[in-house]
């Protein structure tokens, strides 16, 4: 899409003539857009146009690089088929079940997955490491004794700011229709060993390499009794002060077929909540005052995931959903989100619910059981190129801009931007975006250079502003959305 080329730090984004009214300077931007979408160009005469991009992609949208394209090559729907495959047959994966038993049981599966991550660390350098993220969890609604609850966690270290964190999960626990049996077959193939197998795949393709900011992937237990493995995750990197600029959960993320029996094999469904779970009432009067229920760091990370996993290269289209979750229902991202953390939830187009949360069995001639048969292999593979084209771009761009405000000093129809500059050396400079109100997507970008402010001749009062980090590579950071500055 078209974009203005850089400007001296300070100066204004469009032009207005003398007399012109913003209200139309921003209409006829807005049709300038889509013009230079079809060929044409945009803007005053002095702007370079970026190249296109998909039809009806956003503004802000990112063509996949040569590199990340040779990732997602790598990505195998029969490695993903094996995960699947393998992780059903160890019967139950209850998180009441054995933790000791060799073959069978929720400590069978746990040390499997372990020992997978540990072999593909091997060729890391020592760069990626595997641990046992074990407490003991007390007696809650779902947990009836002390039991223990361990995350088998591999974590690839970042070469240039590895204090900046990504998190990508699935759960390895499953369950039979009643959610206490811990003995019955629960082969929990789609429900979620297909999440677990996106994110095995991902840290098997990515090990060798060296993103800058360092990557986390997680097989998460206790999820199916409350969330626990995932909030003990959290809850450490919370303590720790750790930056945790994004969190994806992938939870049922195996079939593309409904239990109507349609199929939707190229769409990929993205929860990702307005208000945040962890807004403060000085937030929310703050929120309230200037809008942005749409802005909220979850929804600037689903809007990267559209710019930067929804194109030729995953094959793909993510369907974000304005929801936490699936209506009344949670999963692993939630408490991250309860944290603080920006957080998102994949899961597949329309749920098949005889294949999930049900025990094996036959009745009227219908399978039932959330077995490895009734899952696409292919489609996961789809699903993970999605989370891989979201991640390492995530892990190579400069990290999201902090400190963004609007200067509110002074009543004007101009709008001042700040923001504190990065302090990731391939840092190159930032962009300023905007919208209508009304405008689910980023509809204009300009580049400002690396400067630390903006001034844009558009009101503060009729439009959204915010500013993504540039990097060297080319690769953009997720959208921060601007605070007032009093």
């Amino acid at each position: 899409m078209p974009q203005q080329t850089p400007e001296p730090p300070g100066t204004r984004g469009p032009t207005r003539r003398p007399g012109t009214p913003r209200r139309t300077l921003l209409s006829a931007a807005g049709v300038a857009a889509v013009g230079a979408g079809a060929g044409l160009t945009a803007g005053p005469a002095h702007a370079a146009e970026r190249p296109a991009g998909p039809a009806g992609a956003p503004a802000t949208a990112q063509p996949p690089s040569p590199e990340l394209r040779a990732l997602l090559r790598e990505i195998d729907p029969k490695r993903i088929e094996a995960t699947v495959r393998r992780l059903a047959a160890f019967g139950t994966r209850h998180t009441l079940s054995s933790q000791d038993h060799p073959e069978r049981g929720i400590g069978a599966a746990r040390d499997w997955i372990k020992a997978e991550l540990e072999r593909y660390a091997r060729p890391s350098g020592g760069r990626m490491t595997v641990e046992l993220q074990s407490y003991v969890q007390e007696p809650a609604p779902r947990i009836p004794e002390p039991t223990r609850i361990t995350n088998v966690v591999a974590t690839l270290r970042g070469s240039v700011a590895p204090e900046r964190v990504y998190v990508v999960s699935g759960h390895y626990d499953s369950r039979a229709s009643d959610v206490m049996d811990a003995t019955s077959d629960a082969p929990g193939a789609d429900d979620d060993a297909s999440g677990v197998a996106v994110a095995l795949e991902l840290a098997r393709v990515m090990a060798t390499r060296r993103p800058a900011a360092t990557l986390v992937f997680a097989a998460v237990a206790g999820e199916e009794q409350g969330l626990f493995g995932a909030a003990h995750m959290a809850s450490r990197f919370k303590e720790a002060k750790t930056d945790v600029q994004a969190m994806f959960t992938n939870d049922i993320v195996g079939s593309s077929t409904a239990d109507d029996g349609s199929q939707d094999p190229y769409v990929i469904r993205l929860f990702a909540e307005g208000v945040p779970t962890s807004e403060t009432p000085e937030e929310a009067a703050t929120r309230r005052s200037v809008g942005g229920e749409n802005d909220s760091p979850s929804r600037q990370l689903a809007r990267f995931v559209r710019d930067t996993a929804d194109n030729d290269a995953t094959g793909m289209r993510v369907r974000v959903v304005y929801r936490r979750d699936r209506y009344l229902r949670g999963g692993d991202h939630i408490p991250f989100l309860e944290r603080g953390y920006p957080a998102a939830r994949f899961t597949e187009p329309a749920e098949d619910y005889a294949h999930q949360h049900q025990d094996v069995r036959t009745e009227d001639g219908k399978q039932y059981g959330d077995l490895p048969e009734f899952c696409d292999f292919p489609f996961i593979a789809r699903v993970a190129r999605v989370n891989a084209a979201a991640l390492w771009t995530l892990a190579t761009a400069p990290g999201t801009p902090r400190g963004v405000q609007i200067r509110t000093s002074a009543l004007t129809n101009s709008t001042e931007l700040l923001w504190e500059r990065g302090p990731e050396p391939d840092l190159a400079g930032y962009e300023v975006v905007w919208r209508e109100t009304t405008e689910p997507e980023w509809t204009h970008v300009v580049d400002v250079g690396d400067a630390t402010a903006h001034e844009v001749d558009l009101s503060k009062d009729n439009v959204f502003f915010g500013v993504r980090a540039v990097g060297r590579s080319g690769a953009r950071s997720p959208v921060a959305f601007p605070k007032p500055l009093r």
